[in-house]
């Protein structure tokens, strides 16, 4: 709080009245509210802050809309089964998988009409993911609303990349 103080070092009239409105507010008891939905980006992906767990995860599943929910809802239920052991996170609007000392192997990010499965090493994963990168080692797979994902496939990937050193710390 801010206080004016007079040539004599006492405060004012005028700064002791507000004094006095500003504490009996600060007695009252703060307004609860709820939390907002998250944020969407562009393309309908959530803003979610930077975190660790489970959690934050599944903030990123459920601020997602429609099919997008169902479809990013799946593929972590996926990721789970083939690898329990997974760490999960959310880092740069986007849920990220990896192994505990080794890095992440996996992130989702969500589009307009499509979402992108990163494998972070995925030239090293037999046969390789279908969507190239301009960066050196990833691959991609992308699920549209009227595609469908290749489970047994999906599941060979993930078993794949979580036995390889992943990218970044986690």
């Amino acid at each position: 709080m801010r206080t004016k103080i007079g040539k004599t070092g006492k405060k004012t009239a005028r700064t002791r009245a507000t004094s006095k409105q500003t504490s009996s507010r600060a007695s009252k008891k703060p307004i609860r509210r709820k939390s907002p939905k998250p944020r969407l980006l562009a393309g309908g992906n959530p803003q979610i802050a930077k975190a660790d767990g489970e959690g934050p995860v599944q903030a990123y599943i459920d601020a997602l809309d429609g099919w997008k929910r169902d479809a990013v809802r799946r593929v972590d239920a996926l990721v789970t089964k083939s690898v329990p052991q997974v760490r999960k996170a959310v880092r740069w609007n986007s849920p990220m998988y990896g192994m505990a000392g080794q890095g992440w192997f996996l992130s989702i990010h969500t589009f307009t009409k499509y979402i992108k499965i990163a494998f972070f090493r995925g030239t090293s994963l037999k046969p390789l993911p279908p969507g190239d990168s301009k960066s050196k080692e990833m691959r991609y797979v992308h699920v549209h609303e009227d595609g469908v994902l290749d489970e047994v496939q999906f599941n060979a990937w993930v078993k794949q990349a979580s036995k390889l050193p992943g990218w970044g710390k986690n």
